[in-house]
Protein backbone atom coordinates (compact mmCIF):
# COMPACT_ATOMS: atom_id res chain seq x y z
CA UNK A 1 0.00 0.00 0.00
CA UNK A 2 1.20 3.50 0.01
CA UNK A 3 2.85 4.14 3.32
CA UNK A 4 2.02 7.43 5.22
CA UNK A 5 5.02 7.78 7.30
CA UNK A 6 3.47 11.06 9.22
CA UNK A 7 0.54 11.14 11.49
CA UNK A 8 -2.51 10.38 9.09
CA UNK A 9 -4.40 12.98 10.66
CA UNK A 10 -1.84 15.66 8.81
CA UNK A 11 -3.20 14.38 6.19
CA UNK A 12 -6.87 15.37 6.42
CA UNK A 13 -5.69 18.49 8.39
CA UNK A 14 -3.93 19.17 4.81
CA UNK A 15 -6.61 18.82 2.80
CA UNK A 16 -9.23 20.52 4.88
CA UNK A 17 -11.55 17.65 5.71
CA UNK A 18 -12.24 14.06 7.21
CA UNK A 19 -10.64 11.14 5.09
CA UNK A 20 -11.30 8.80 8.22
CA UNK A 21 -7.83 7.17 7.63
CA UNK A 22 -7.85 5.83 10.94
CA UNK A 23 -11.35 3.62 10.05
CA UNK A 24 -13.06 3.39 13.10
CA UNK A 25 -11.10 5.82 15.25
CA UNK A 26 -11.68 8.69 13.14
CA UNK A 27 -15.00 8.64 13.81
CA UNK A 28 -14.45 10.23 17.29
CA UNK A 29 -13.97 13.94 17.81
CA UNK A 30 -10.64 13.01 19.21
CA UNK A 31 -8.80 14.13 15.80
CA UNK A 32 -10.96 16.96 14.87
CA UNK A 33 -9.74 19.82 12.09
CA UNK A 34 -7.63 22.39 13.52
CA UNK A 35 -9.84 25.87 12.94
CA UNK A 36 -6.68 27.82 13.47
CA UNK A 37 -4.47 25.50 10.67
CA UNK A 38 -7.39 26.38 8.14
CA UNK A 39 -7.58 29.85 8.84
CA UNK A 40 -3.74 29.85 8.30
CA UNK A 41 -4.07 28.06 5.36
CA UNK A 42 -6.84 30.20 3.80
CA UNK A 43 -4.46 33.38 3.52
CA UNK A 44 -2.04 31.79 1.93
CA UNK A 45 -1.25 32.01 -1.88
CA UNK A 46 -3.76 30.55 -4.16
CA UNK A 47 -2.97 27.07 -4.97
CA UNK A 48 -2.46 26.37 -8.60
CA UNK A 49 -4.25 24.39 -11.02
CA UNK A 50 -1.26 21.83 -11.43
CA UNK A 51 -1.40 21.50 -7.53
CA UNK A 52 -4.90 21.10 -7.06
CA UNK A 53 -4.78 18.27 -9.61
CA UNK A 54 -2.13 16.79 -8.13
CA UNK A 55 -3.60 17.28 -4.54
CA UNK A 56 -6.95 14.99 -5.52
CA UNK A 57 -5.24 12.59 -7.02
CA UNK A 58 -2.83 11.87 -3.89
CA UNK A 59 -5.61 11.99 -1.72
CA UNK A 60 -7.68 9.29 -3.69
CA UNK A 61 -3.94 7.15 -3.57
CA UNK A 62 -3.78 7.83 0.25
CA UNK A 63 -7.57 6.91 0.61
CA UNK A 64 -7.24 3.53 -0.89
CA UNK A 65 -3.49 2.81 0.00
CA UNK A 66 -2.17 3.04 -3.25
CA UNK A 67 1.29 3.44 -4.72
CA UNK A 68 1.97 5.85 -7.55
CA UNK A 69 2.85 3.07 -10.11
CA UNK A 70 -0.38 0.76 -9.13
CA UNK A 71 -2.78 4.12 -9.22
CA UNK A 72 -1.33 5.03 -13.16
CA UNK A 73 -2.33 1.14 -14.35
CA UNK A 74 -5.65 1.77 -12.90
CA UNK A 75 -5.97 4.93 -14.24
CA UNK A 76 -4.53 3.21 -17.56
CA UNK A 77 -7.68 0.61 -17.09
CA UNK A 78 -10.58 3.33 -16.86
CA UNK A 79 -9.39 4.91 -19.81
CA UNK A 80 -9.63 1.67 -22.25
CA UNK A 81 -13.03 1.21 -20.47
CA UNK A 82 -15.84 2.18 -21.52
CA UNK A 83 -17.93 5.23 -19.38
CA UNK A 84 -16.78 8.17 -17.53
CA UNK A 85 -13.48 7.84 -17.14
CA UNK A 86 -13.34 9.21 -13.57
CA UNK A 87 -15.98 7.26 -12.84
CA UNK A 88 -14.64 4.09 -13.88
CA UNK A 89 -10.91 4.84 -12.08
CA UNK A 90 -13.26 5.61 -8.85
CA UNK A 91 -14.99 2.31 -9.11
CA UNK A 92 -12.23 -0.33 -9.80
CA UNK A 93 -10.51 1.54 -6.72
CA UNK A 94 -13.83 0.99 -4.59
CA UNK A 95 -13.69 -2.94 -5.70
CA UNK A 96 -10.75 -3.31 -4.80
CA UNK A 97 -10.93 -6.17 -2.32
CA UNK A 98 -9.53 -4.60 1.02
CA UNK A 99 -11.87 -1.92 0.74
CA UNK A 100 -14.63 -4.54 0.28
CA UNK A 101 -13.57 -6.00 3.44
CA UNK A 102 -13.95 -2.46 5.12
CA UNK A 103 -17.17 -1.75 3.71
CA UNK A 104 -18.34 -5.18 5.12
CA UNK A 105 -17.00 -3.76 8.64
CA UNK A 106 -15.20 -7.03 8.97
CA UNK A 107 -12.62 -4.63 10.00
CA UNK A 108 -12.24 -1.38 11.79
CA UNK A 109 -9.73 0.02 8.97
CA UNK A 110 -8.46 -0.50 5.57
CA UNK A 111 -5.32 -1.80 7.55
CA UNK A 112 -6.59 -3.99 9.17
CA UNK A 113 -8.51 -5.43 6.30
CA UNK A 114 -5.05 -5.56 4.29
CA UNK A 115 -3.72 -7.46 6.86
CA UNK A 116 -6.03 -10.08 7.86
CA UNK A 117 -6.36 -10.45 3.53
CA UNK A 118 -2.52 -11.12 3.38
CA UNK A 119 -2.36 -13.53 5.91
CA UNK A 120 -5.41 -15.65 4.37
CA UNK A 121 -8.45 -15.35 6.53
CA UNK A 122 -10.65 -13.88 3.89
CA UNK A 123 -11.94 -16.25 0.84
CA UNK A 124 -13.80 -15.34 -2.25
CA UNK A 125 -15.84 -18.18 -3.66
CA UNK A 126 -14.00 -20.86 -1.61
CA UNK A 127 -10.29 -20.11 -2.13
CA UNK A 128 -8.21 -18.30 -0.35
CA UNK A 129 -7.68 -14.78 -1.64
CA UNK A 130 -4.55 -13.15 -0.30
CA UNK A 131 -4.01 -10.24 -2.42
CA UNK A 132 -5.77 -7.03 -1.20
CA UNK A 133 -6.02 -5.63 -4.81
CA UNK A 134 -7.87 -8.09 -5.98
CA UNK A 135 -11.21 -7.05 -8.11
CA UNK A 136 -13.95 -8.38 -7.09
CA UNK A 137 -16.62 -9.69 -9.45
CA UNK A 138 -20.52 -9.12 -9.25
CA UNK A 139 -21.40 -12.75 -7.96
CA UNK A 140 -18.36 -13.24 -6.26
CA UNK A 141 -19.17 -14.78 -2.67
CA UNK A 142 -17.24 -13.50 0.14
CA UNK A 143 -16.38 -15.47 3.79
CA UNK A 144 -14.29 -15.67 6.54
CA UNK A 145 -12.47 -18.82 6.88
CA UNK A 146 -14.78 -20.92 9.38
CA UNK A 147 -11.76 -22.04 11.27
CA UNK A 148 -9.55 -18.59 10.90
CA UNK A 149 -8.85 -17.33 14.31
CA UNK A 150 -9.94 -13.58 12.61
CA UNK A 151 -13.23 -14.74 13.10
CA UNK A 152 -13.67 -13.40 16.05
CA UNK A 153 -12.08 -9.95 15.38
CA UNK A 154 -14.48 -9.78 12.68
CA UNK A 155 -17.52 -10.39 15.03
CA UNK A 156 -15.76 -7.67 17.48
CA UNK A 157 -15.88 -5.29 14.77
CA UNK A 158 -19.54 -6.01 14.00
CA UNK A 159 -20.72 -5.89 16.92
CA UNK A 160 -19.15 -2.58 18.16
CA UNK A 161 -21.24 -0.80 15.18
CA UNK A 162 -20.84 -0.21 11.37
CA UNK A 163 -18.27 2.33 10.53
CA UNK A 164 -19.77 3.09 7.48
CA UNK A 165 -23.38 1.93 6.40
CA UNK A 166 -23.69 -1.03 4.19
CA UNK A 167 -23.38 -0.25 0.23
CA UNK A 168 -26.30 -1.40 -1.50
CA UNK A 169 -24.29 -3.28 -4.12
CA UNK A 170 -23.13 -5.94 -1.73
CA UNK A 171 -25.23 -7.65 0.26
CA UNK A 172 -24.16 -9.28 4.03
CA UNK A 173 -24.96 -12.06 5.98
CA UNK A 174 -23.57 -10.97 9.70
CA UNK A 175 -24.20 -14.09 11.62
CA UNK A 176 -22.25 -15.74 8.92
CA UNK A 177 -19.42 -13.56 8.21
CA UNK A 178 -20.73 -14.31 4.55
CA UNK A 179 -21.22 -11.75 1.31
CA UNK A 180 -22.14 -11.48 -1.74
CA UNK A 181 -21.28 -8.91 -4.68
CA UNK A 182 -24.58 -8.12 -6.45
CA UNK A 183 -23.34 -5.26 -8.76
CA UNK A 184 -20.81 -2.84 -9.16
CA UNK A 185 -21.54 0.74 -7.32
CA UNK A 186 -22.78 3.60 -9.12
CA UNK A 187 -20.50 7.05 -8.41
CA UNK A 188 -22.77 7.80 -5.83
CA UNK A 189 -22.50 5.03 -3.78
CA UNK A 190 -18.49 6.02 -3.73
CA UNK A 191 -18.37 8.18 -0.25
CA UNK A 192 -14.69 9.39 -0.32
CA UNK A 193 -14.95 13.51 -1.29
CA UNK A 194 -12.95 14.08 -4.46
CA UNK A 195 -13.33 15.75 -7.81
CA UNK A 196 -12.21 12.79 -10.40
CA UNK A 197 -12.29 15.34 -13.15
CA UNK A 198 -9.17 16.88 -11.39
CA UNK A 199 -7.66 13.07 -11.78
CA UNK A 200 -8.16 12.92 -15.35
CA UNK A 201 -6.93 16.01 -16.28
CA UNK A 202 -3.68 15.67 -14.09
CA UNK A 203 -3.04 12.92 -16.24
CA UNK A 204 -4.69 14.15 -19.77
CA UNK A 205 -1.99 16.59 -19.97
Amino acid sequence: MARVTKPVCLVCRRNAEKLYLKGRRCESDRCPLDPRKQRKAATLPKTSEYGTQMREKNKVKIYYGVFEKQFRRYFALAKKARGVTGEVLLRLLECRFDNVVYKLNWAFSRRMARQAIVHGHIFVNGRRVNRPSYQVKVGDEISVGENSRYSELAKQALESGRAVPLPAWLESSDKQLKAKVVRFPTRDEISIPVDENLIVNFYSK
